[in-house]
């Protein structure tokens, strides 16, 4: 890494470094970096190019540049760092502040309900606000979503949207007993919802099929509807993070207020729910209240917010109606 300074400032214009210059020449000398020094100098980078996330950041992507664990950095923090590390580094560095690529797929990956997936620019990233629905879900079934039955009789789910197939997957994790289906309009999604199933040992249990809402399941009725459909609203488009617009569009816009998908899942799930069965869905805190009346309307009862970590409403559930 040829030079400390990060592009934009006197003499770093044309070097390699990105914002990433972790070497520097002393008398013609190769200067040696060590793991410290690195974090330190990215974490400060990071937060002149306006990442709030500067520290964590800069210690996720030097461990995966020495293909090591967080927590080794601190127990090797004097340990130089070599010149294929620091080149492995630089370029991870130059794309998270330059690119504004998300971490997540600098390297990937993503964790979700503490297990590992797959991502990439063809699904939206799992996020951790996403675990609010699982819990949603979960709690559900435990209740008893859906009509009575006999014990032994599986409770069957629906993910409309799966992208990743984090929820699908966290489902079937805890739900050892019941039939997960998944779908998805995306083809390069359900690919790579389907080989995260396989790598988590679920891809038996979980049939992914393509198409748009319940166009695949047009016929079938399920115990469980659950989805985190695009509800970001296109007239906020020029205010979002940059971040964004490295993830699939499709997955992001619901239209112009965000609620373009959303209405139609609230239109037509009762029509593929068991009476007395559950819908669950993720949104924006500022369209919980809507969202409730269209449920309303659309004959749906029991109907409660669930929030995430930071105290605000994400989840929307309701009943539809047991008889």
């Amino acid at each position: 890494m040829s030079d400390p300074r990060p592009i934009g400032t006197p003499g770093a214009e044309g070097s390699r470094a990105g914002g990433a210059g972790v070497s520097g020449d002393d008398g013609g000398r190769q200067r040696s970096w060590t793991v410290l020094e690195l974090l330190s100098w990215t974490t400060d980078y990071f937060k002149r190019a306006g990442i709030e996330s500067a520290r964590l950041d800069a210690e996720v992507l030097l461990a995966h540049a020495l293909e090591s664990e967080r927590l080794r950095l601190y127990i090797d923090y004097e340990k130089p760092v070599l010149p294929a590390e620091r080149d492995a580094f630089r370029e991870l560095v130059r794309r998270r502040a330059q690119e504004r690529v998300p971490v997540s797929l600098l390297l990937g990956e993503r964790e979700f309900w503490s297990l590992g997936f797959k991502v990439s620019g063809d699904v939206l990233t799992p996020r951790p606000e996403t675990e609010t629905l699982v819990e949603f879900a979960l709690s559900k079934v435990t209740a008893g979503a859906g009509p009575s039955r006999d014990a032994n009789e599986p409770i069957r789910v629906l993910d409309i949207g799966t992208g990743s197939g984090a929820i699908a997957i966290a489902l079937a994790k805890e739900l050892p007993h019941a039939n997960v289906t998944a779908t998805d309009l995306s083809e390069p999604a359900l690919q790579i919802a389907a080989e995260n199933a396989d790598c988590l040992r679920q891809g038996e249990r979980i049939r992914f099929v393509e198409g748009d809402l319940f166009e695949p399941v047009a016929s079938e009725r399920f115990d469980l509807i659950v989805s985190n459909p695009p509800y970001v609203a296109r007239r906020d488009e020029g205010s979002l993070p940059k971040e964004l617009s490295h993830e699939p569009e499709l997955a992001l816009f619901g239209g112009e207020d965000g609620l373009d998908v959303i209405r139609r899942l609230v239109a037509e799930a009762g029509a593929h729910l068991s009476p007395g069965g559950w819908l669950g869905i993720e949104l924006s805190p500022e369209q919980t209240e809507t969202v409730e009346q269209e449920l309303g309307r659309a004959g749906f009862t029991e109907v409660e917010r669930r929030f995430d970590l930071a105290g605000r409403p994400r989840v929307i559930g309701a009943r539809w109606p047991a008889g």
